[in-house]
């Protein structure tokens, strides 16, 4: 099976998907470099996959979810500096599978998981 990546953003103080929220994708190895920028569609998701499988390698990765100025979007007043602003999330993927990194945010936590 080919690999590729995917990403789903849940605002869990609402109950409600993330629709809008900036994300960045890196690659760590051999050096940090930025593969794709995106946003969160109606549904908390990307439109298409983050890292489809026509380029999709095994390898170290991190993604950047821009929760502050999503959160700053969204009304939600707080002081400045946010206790969280950007959520940087580093990763291996090292076998050609299906990899879902999902987001779990509220203003002040997060949490991730590998789904499926």
């Amino acid at each position: 099976m080919p690999g590729y990546l995917t990403t789903h953003v849940l605002d869990t103080a609402n109950g409600t998907p993330a629709q809008g929220m900036r994300i960045e994708l890196y690659r760590l190895d051999p050096e940090r470099r930025l593969l794709k920028e995106t946003v969160t569609n109606h549904d908390g998701r990307t439109d298409s996959q983050i890292l489809p499988e026509a380029e999709f390698q095994t390898g170290e990765y991190e993604l950047v979810f821009h929760v502050g100025e999503w959160l700053d979007a969204q009304g939600h007043q707080a002081a400045k500096p946010r206790f969280l602003d950007q959520i940087p999330l580093r990763f291996g993927m090292s076998e050609q599978d299906h990899y879902h990194v999902p987001l779990l945010i509220s203003p002040y936590g997060f949490s991730t998981y590998r789904g499926s």
